[in-house]
């Protein structure tokens, strides 16, 4: 006799998605304790709906114990279900708040790291101008690498995107915003700290070990177009900090972020005058489907904010 399979779930309760919030917010948060603070409700509590939703959907979604909390293999795949029934959900909430004309619901922002001491970037002033008009809204803002940033928003996980320019797809549609400066760098204890470097030529530069971000990205690019060999791989400016820090890699960061290590005498800016980039920043949405009235608005303050910093831009997109 052949079986058929049918579903567990049945038909999508509100305490359906009441579990699947629960266990977003325990994943994100990196278990059961960190949850606590952030759903309001004790650890037994949120065991216990955990363990209803593993009964209703007859599957094991986590490990839990003296090793820790970890994901199964079935849970991350309802985790990234689970990111997508939520986002379709509040997408459903931002469009009924179209319908009777107001701005409310969730906004999912997400943004390339060391954005805030960048002085050309004037999020903050397009937050401000926006919380005033859209007060109902709540705003999530996540830092993530570029190729997250990318893939979140063509998959709807985040409304709008902010990147830096290192190549451009027909899905999106960009805004140019600001620029950032990327200086070369050493640490103290590098071949290159103390030398006279004003000779130095990117062929010469080519000698000594790189740290640099490990995806596609501007960092990427010009590296690679320079051939400097690259000897570690970081996932975040931070990560790049750390490896010069020890003395023995150059790479490039922010001008803005790498002030404070260049003033306690930690971090040296490495000829300035000939290894640089300049980065500019866009900011992105989906083309399709037409991005709803909090993110439209969200989209015209970042804009207007960036208009008044008279931000420049090599490229006119």
């Amino acid at each position: 006799m052949k079986h058929t399979a049918r579903a567990v779930l049945g038909q999508i309760s509100d305490i359906d998605i009441r579990l699947l919030q629960v266990f977003k917010t325990v994943v994100n948060c990196g278990g059961f304790a960190a949850a606590e603070l952030e759903l309001n409700i004790g650890i037994s509590t949120i065991s216990r709906h955990i363990k209803d939703l593993e009964t209703r959907l007859s599957l094991t979604l986590c490990k839990r114990g003296r090793s820790g909390f970890s994901l199964t293999e079935q849970g991350r795949q309802v985790y990234e279900e689970t990111l997508r029934l939520i986002g379709a959900f509040n997408d459903f909430r931002s469009s009924i708040d179209d319908i009777h004309a107001r701005v409310g619901g969730q906004l999912q922002i997400a943004v390339f790291e060391k954005n805030a001491g960048n002085p050309q970037s004037q999020l903050h002033k397009a937050i401000a101008e926006f919380s005033k008009q859209a007060p109902n809204v709540l705003i999530n803002l996540h830092i993530r690498p570029i190729n997250e940033i990318e893939r979140g928003v063509m998959e709807g996980h985040y409304h709008l995107g902010i990147i830096p320019d290192h190549r451009h797809s027909a899905v999106f549609h960009y805004v140019p915003l600001f620029h950032e400066d990327m200086h070369l760098y050493c640490g103290h204890g590098h071949p290159l700290f103390e030398a006279n470097n004003s000779r130095l030529s990117w062929k010469g530069l080519a000698q000594y070990p790189l740290a640099g971000l490990a995806y596609h990205s501007p960092n990427m690019a010009v590296s690679h177009r320079a051939r400097l060999i690259r000897r570690a791989n970081a996932y975040d400016q931070e990560g790049v900090t750390t490896f010069l820090l020890s003395g023995g890699y150059v790479g490039f960061l922010p001008t803005h972020y790498a002030a404070s290590f260049v003033s306690q005498g930690s971090l040296r800016a490495i000829n300035p005058s000939r290894f640089n980039y300049r980065v500019n920043f866009f900011s992105i949405v989906r083309r399709s489907p037409e991005p709803n009235r909090a993110t439209a608005l969200f989209k015209n303050c970042l804009q207007n904010a960036h208009a008044l910093n008279n931000a420049k831009f090599d490229n006119g997109y």
